[in-house]
């Protein structure tokens, strides 16, 4: 019996080890320095990025007449094609092969700063060229706190804030800290880490940037002692229960 409740007790400790360790994401380290959150006017618009694919029309005379590139175009990187309308990938170095113009560099302008710089490339060869751009694939990824619920949240619009992609999501759950709102963006190898604290009314202003193609918004869970400490000892207890029905029974069928 001594040997038997010493196995259970080694059990139980190893058991026990992970009982303060929840299963929390994209953890960072203590006194972690958070990138600072600028002056909302920085944030408004949404930059175009590489992976992006691009919905991309021209029209003359400033909008009078859609120009047909599909005859011209004859580029590697069309997505997909229709009458007048065009769909590019913004490749990995941030260029996209345009019609006529060729390869051009696209990556970090906003919409409105792309459409203008296209419009000035475009005029060399049309006149008064009037181009519009919309970007099909942006979305970005959110865990809002509570297991089985992350989800790839479209943007819609240009101008899709935090706050929007949260509401998307179904609201912060009961167990999870709105003062501790992760927003990853950039390189995986270096990423940018902002935090957000929506459990005051001042968190407003910083819930109102503009979410990028492919950032990962994580709310992270609050750790509930009670439920994680009965999850971990569970297959504890089992074992223990078994052995102790096993033992009153090698009892009574003693000679």
């Amino acid at each position: 019996m001594q040997k038997l409740f010493i196995l259970l007790l080694i059990v139980f400790t190893f058991s026990s080890c992970r009982l303060l360790r929840p299963d929390i994401m994209l953890k960072t380290p203590r006194n972690y320095v958070y990138s600072p959150i600028q002056d909302s006017s920085s944030l408004k618009e949404s930059k175009l990025s590489a992976n992006d694919i691009i919905e991309f029309r021209l029209f003359s005379n400033d909008g009078f007449k859609l120009i047909d590139l599909t005859n011209i175009s004859g580029s590697p990187n069309i997505v997909q094609s229709g009458a007048g309308v065009l769909q590019y990938l913004i490749e990995n170095d941030g260029t996209s092969k345009l019609p006529v113009l060729g390869s051009v560099k696209l990556e970090g302008y906003s919409i409105r700063d792309a459409e203008n710089m296209l419009e000035e490339k475009y005029s060399k060869y049309y006149v008064k060229p009037f181009v519009l751009v919309k970007v099909t694939n942006k979305r970005v990824i959110l865990f809002p706190g509570s297991g089985g619920t992350a989800r790839v949240v479209p943007l819609a619009n240009n101008h899709t804030t935090l706050i929007e992609v949260l509401a998307i999501g179904g609201g912060i759950p009961e167990y999870a800290k709105a003062y501790k709102i992760k927003i990853i963006r950039g390189d995986p190898k270096k990423p940018l880490v902002y935090l957000v604290d929506l459990s005051t009314i001042q968190g407003v202003a910083q819930a109102n940037m503009v979410m990028q193609a492919n950032d990962i918004v994580y709310v992270e869970p609050r750790f509930r002692l009670t439920n994680e400490v009965l999850k971990e000892i569970s297959p504890a207890l089992s074992l223990l229960s078994s052995a102790l029905l096993v033992y009153t029974v090698y009892l009574e069928t003693r000679p």
